[in-house]
Order: C-alpha cells, then structure tokens, then sequence
C-alpha cells in the first residue's frame, strides 16, 4: 500500500516534474533531450548481454571507473550500461568511457517506465552506486528478475533518520538488494537497521580512482605560467557560499595570493561573475584564458578540470561544507596532493573527512573568517603547508583497495547471474 500511494503521488506530480525539466532546459538545453528515456522508451538496441551500472550524476561517475573497469575485465562478454539522471553526469561518462560503454537516463521511478527500463536492456543484474535506492525500481527489477547490488554505499545519520520515517516504503526497497559493499562501518549499520541485508564493509571506491595524468599536465602548465604566486582553490561552491568566501577574503586577503574559484554547478557560473563585476573585483575567467599578474580571482568555469586545478594549487577549500549542505568529496584533492580546509557541515563524507583530519590531511574551520584566516596562516608556514602535502598522497593511498574487494562479493554474489 505504501508503494502504490508513492505511485500515486508520483502521477499526480507528473506535470511538475515536466514543468521542472522545462525549467532547467532554459539554461541547459541538454536536459530537454532524449526525453523519452526518462519514461522509460529507448530507441538504441541492447545487446544480449549486459551489466547494468548507475550512477546519478558526475562525481559517482567518475567514481565508477575503477569499479566499471574490473566489471568488463571479469565478465568480457558482457556489455556496460552506464545510467545516470543529468545531463552533466551524461557527458562525463562519455569523457570517461567514450564507446567502451552503453549509456542512457534512468527513467522516473514510474511502474510502466521501470518495466520498460529492465524489458528492453535485460540486464543480467545491476550495480547502484551510493545510495539510489527507488521503490519502484528495485520492486520492477525483483519481478523482472534482474538482482541488483549497491556498492560505495553511504548512508548519513540524517539521511538514515529521514528513510526511517518512510520505512514502510523503503524497507522492501533495501530488503530486495541482492547485497550492499558499504563504505564504512558506519555506514553498514544504518543500511542493515533499514532492512538491507548481506551488508559488508569493503572502503571507498573513489580512492580507487587515479587523477588522469593529461588533467595533473595541465596543472602544472598553469602552475608554470603563473609563476610563484600562492594559489588557494575554492572548490565545488555552492549557492551563498562564495558570497561568504569572499567578503571575508577582501578583509584578510593574502598580498599578491590568486584565488581560483569553481562552483559545483555549471549552471552558476555567470551569476558567480556576475557576482564578482558587482563587488569589483579583478577577475578572470577559465574560459578565456590565463589569468593576468593582478588578476584577484580566477573563475573555474570549466568542466572536468577539477584535477588540474587541484593539481595548480597550493591549498583547497572544498564547498559545501560552510552552509549545512553536507560538504563534498575531499579524495580528489587529497590525490593530487592538495591540502584541504572544510567548513562544519560534512555530514555526507563524514568519514572521510574525519580520517583526512586525523591523518593531517585536512583542516576543519568553523566559517569563512577563519578560513581565510587558516589560509594566511598556511602560507606563511610553509613547513607546515608541505607536510600537509605529504599527508594528502599518504592518506589518499592507505585507504585504496576497495575497488577489489567490490568486485570480488559482486563476483560471489552474481556469478551465476552473468553466465
């Protein structure tokens, strides 16, 4: 009953999720193609043999690559399909895997649309990354005979508390999974208090995934060309941050030190330089080349370059975390051997932030003047900048592996289902 009055409501909704599609496709007309593959009709054949991997948007995307990798060595057979819900996340995947795998949206999570999904592609069985739990999803896939299995999975305690309240929901949902590879042991318990079972801890994938060596080149290219200036990075901000960031940066700023700022969303990028012409800084941006000798801020407003702006920079504050929005992944930073500050609110990497923290990776400040102030600190302490640099890489390759064991429960789990 609960699952059929969540269908219910999701009918009933229809016309706003269409109207939110419009919405979105005025600033990304990527949005309003292949609409039909959101409810569930594909025009691309499936092949005969499949595995079937989700992964919402770009960062489990990319997170995925190790793990999609280890899939098309153990079941060479077998095609990837590559799912996802944006359209950015669409476009790393073809950055990342071009023609080597198969990709489509997911459809809404509509009964019709996900019979639809699982009879046209008849996956073998299916990966989940994080925690894309839909009801009517793993419901179709039960019934169309299709196991699934969630890996890199993460549950907050918020989160956590938030699906208790809809239990009669989501409990079936988590009890029809095949089997979960958690992040943490954190993480395992609140998956299996929510009904998830053959639950086992095996790391973060994403410590699996190796910074391409042509995005570190071209760090270090713009390392060269701006010379010895300090570089700190203000990476993946969020909407209210960079107003924070940088009124307290104008009261505390560093002489001669370039700020490199990338907000998470590329749809943000005018209104964060619309931002910066309105309070008067000297700013440039990515797009239009290099920034001058007396350029304050140097707008990100790129795509896929994330590596080489860490690879750039002397430090990285990453975004999110200053507003209670649960922070952003700090691995990539750690890496390319980027020291990094996060604000409180790291509830959605809350591990990961604490053991980069306890390995000296990674500082926490509690709003933007202290990070500005940390930031001034840091690089005047050059001994204690570098060490932090060492800690980065040493703690990025202590926590590698998971990968491997990943794949090693998904082949004990979904040996017999991938012949």
């Amino acid at each position: 009953m609960a699952r059929l009055a969540y269908s219910l409501l999701l009918y009933l909704i229809t016309p706003l999720i269409g109207l939110r599609l419009l919405w979105r496709g005025r600033k990304q007309p990527e949005y309003l193609r292949n609409l039909g593959e959101r409810y569930g009709f594909y025009r691309q054949p499936a092949p005969a043999k499949l595995i079937w991997v989700h992964a919402v948007s770009v960062g489990e995307t990319r997170a995925a690559q190790p793990l999609i990798e280890g899939l098309q060595a153990r079941w060479p057979d077998h095609r990837i399909l590559l799912t996802g819900m944006t359209p950015t996340g669409r476009a790393a995947g073809l950055e990342v895997y071009g023609d080597k795998v198969i990709q489509a949206y997911l459809p809404y999570d509509y009964p019709g649309a996900v019979r639809r999904f699982c009879r046209h592609f008849s996956p073998a069985f299916g990966v989940l990354m994080e925690t894309e739990i839909w009801p009517n999803l793993l419901a179709g896939a039960q019934v169309c005979g299709v196991p699934v299995v969630l890996a890199n999975a993460r549950l907050s305690a918020r989160s956590a508390r938030g699906y208790g309240r809809v239990s009669a929901l989501v409990g079936p949902a988590f009890a029809s999974l095949a089997g979960v590879a958690a992040q943490t042991a954190g993480d395992a318990g609140r998956l299996a208090a929510l009904g998830a079972r053959q639950v086992e801890v095996c790391g973060n994938l994403k410590f699996d995934v190796s910074p391409p060596a042509d995005r570190i080149a071209l760090g270090q290219a713009w390392r060269a060309a701006i010379g010895k200036r300090p570089v700190w990075l203000a990476a993946s901000t969020r909407d209210g941050e960079e107003a924070l960031l940088l009124e307290a940066w104008r009261r505390a700023a560093v002489p001669d030190a370039l700020l490199v700022l990338v907000p998470r969303h590329p749809q943000r990028f005018d209104a964060v330089a619309a931002l910066l012409a309105q309070e008067g800084w000297r700013f440039s941006r990515r797009s239009d080349g290099l920034p001058a000798p007396d350029t304050q801020v140097w707008l990100g407003d790129s795509m896929g370059e994330m590596v080489a702006y860490y690879t750039l920079a002397d430090l990285a504050f990453v975004g999110g975390s200053l507003l209670p929005l649960g922070g952003q992944n700090l691995i990539e930073a750690a890496a390319c051997g980027c020291p990094v500050l996060v604000g409180p609110h790291t509830f959605n990497f809350q591990q990961a932030t604490e053991d980069a923290i306890a390995s000296g990776a990674a500082r926490r400040v509690d709003g933007p003047e202290m990070l500005n102030a940390t930031v001034g600190t840091l690089f005047r302490a050059k001994t204690e900048l570098a060490a932090m640099q060492v800690a980065a890489r040493q703690f990025a390759s202590a926590h590698q592996g998971a990968t491997d064991r990943t794949l090693a429960l998904i082949e004990r789990w979904m040996g017999r289902a991938a012949r």
